[in-house]
């Protein structure tokens, strides 16, 4: 038996990622041919989200994304983090290094999760709430080369030295988890890291996009 829903609310998350679709925003007239209802219905949506800071309107009346939106997002890193947790956890004790989740903030890569090693005499200390430009570090370039989708991806990044001296990371990004765009990795002390550690990033990494479907 299919459970009843509300054509209203439908309605009203379609505006919204249609709006988060897109820089420009969108006209009334847009909105209303791409979601097929009329113009009045389209008013009244606007109105009920704007009321809620969800929406916001330029002087031109083109609808756009608004920063309501923000507020809610801030309330998705604890949910995220809980999630990834065991899949870092067991990543760390496996590789006997730092594990992080790594998520997309605007040009930034921001660490919202990090698990050390228990067992090991010393490890690089990296903490939650780390922020790198997107094109340094194995977190941020594992997100932009599957941004890229290339046939010759390893579905894993390796770096060494470009955010802490005499550090290497590897990472791979998330795969098939909507509305989330990010990495799971490793940093260690060594001067390369074994292909075996890539590997086992994407498999950390696979857990943690499965636990968050």
């Amino acid at each position: 038996m299919t459970a009843e829903t509300s054509q209203t609310l439908d309605r009203g998350l379609r505006v919204l990622k249609l709006l988060a679709d897109t820089d420009h925003g969108l006209t009334v007239t847009e909105l209303s041919n791409r979601l097929g209802v009329n113009r009045t219905v389209v008013y009244r949506l606007l109105a009920t989200l704007e009321q809620h800071a969800l929406v916001r309107r330029d002087l031109g009346g083109r609808a756009r994304v608004g920063l309501g939106v923000l507020r809610l997002g801030r309330q998705v890193h604890p949910l995220v983090r809980e999630a990834a947790m065991p899949a870092l956890r067991s990543l760390a004790e496996d590789i006997g290094a730092t594990a992080h989740l790594t998520l997309v903030d605007g040009a930034e890569a921001l660490a919202v999760a990090v698990v050390e090693p228990t067992w090991t005499d010393y490890h690089v200390a990296y903490r939650a709430g780390f922020r790198h430009p997107l094109d340094r570090g194995a977190a941020g370039k594992a997100i932009l080369s599957a941004r890229q989708g290339s046939a010759d991806d390893p579905g894993y990044t390796l770096t060494h030295g470009e955010l802490e001296a005499g550090a290497s990371g590897a990472a791979a990004a998330l795969v098939g988890v909507t509305g989330i765009e990010g990495s799971v990795g490793v940093v260690m002390l060594a001067d390369s890291v074994p292909e075996r550690v890539g590997r086992r990033v994407m498999e950390a990494a696979r857990e943690v996009a499965d636990a968050l479907r």
